[in-house]
């Protein structure tokens, strides 16, 4: 329960504070350390863990599959969610159209973020079942891939109308969804232990995912050697980060 509240309080906080001072810079940096620290959980921890237990590789792999398939669908969906009218666009529409699009897109956001933090709360109650060193650093690095995720949603929400004060707020609730899942998660995974090693995989999936397919190619835009050097750096910082908390052992 506190990891899961942590989790959802400090990275709301964070983008709250990122957001509101436009501290554009940081959330860059913060991007390349997130990288460093997902691949590093998902490769060095969490898919030896799965892959060390009972379970059929076979099926491991094709969960692993079917999680990246998954996270794919999820991406188009948001996409969609996150399309909605602009002023100026040469539509003719009644008056107070453009603030109810925006007010339903802010709404659709939260919706979306608190069914996705209740299944972050379910990753890391199966990794405190697994380890209680792995389940703090899926901690971390669900912190550190929310924060970029969560700018830009307090950017959509103070679009869509909400004051500073009502966006941090609905985030905050939003977050403790993560909580509801953590509680389910550990009681429902503790009498299905068997069931740990695929919810690991699939968590992976899903951090191997946004990384790769996300962050990584925002990375790759900024191809100087002035913004390279620092995004190897905090990839390595993240890897490290991983490795310091673990000792080197999954």
């Amino acid at each position: 329960m506190l990891a899961t509240t942590l989790a959802g309080v400090i990275s709301i906080t964070a983008a709250a504070v990122f957001s509101f001072a436009l501290l554009s810079k940081m959330v860059e940096r913060m991007v390349s350390l997130s990288v460093g620290i997902m691949l590093s959980t998902s490769l060095l921890h969490a898919l030896p863990e799965a892959f060390e237990s009972q379970a059929d590789p076979r099926s491991l792999f094709a969960t692993l599959l079917g999680g990246l398939l998954a996270f794919f669908m999820l991406e188009k969906f948001a996409i969609l969610r996150h399309s909605h009218h602009h002023e100026g666009d040469g539509h003719q529409h009644a008056h107070g159209h453009d603030k109810r699009e925006a007010g339903k897109a802010g709404w659709m956001i939260l919706v979306g973020d608190g069914m996705h933090n209740f299944t972050d709360g379910i990753l890391i109650a199966a990794a405190f079942l697994a380890d209680p060193g792995l389940g703090i650093v899926t901690g971390l690095a669900i912190i550190a891939h929310e924060i970029p995720q969560e700018i830009g949603d307090f950017i959509v929400l103070l679009n869509a109308g909400f004051t500073r004060k009502r966006a941090y707020l609905f985030n905050l609730l939003c977050s403790l969804m993560a909580v509801a899942g953590g509680l389910l998660g550990y009681y429902t995974l503790d009498r299905a232990s068997g069931m740990i090693p695929y919810v690991l995989v699939f968590a992976s999936s899903g951090f191997i995912y946004i990384a790769v397919s996300d962050l990584m190619p925002q990375m790759q835009r900024r191809a100087t050697v002035r913004e390279s050097v620092p995004q190897v750096l905090l990839i390595g910082l993240g890897v490290a980060i991983v490795l310091l908390l673990t000792n080197g052992s999954h």
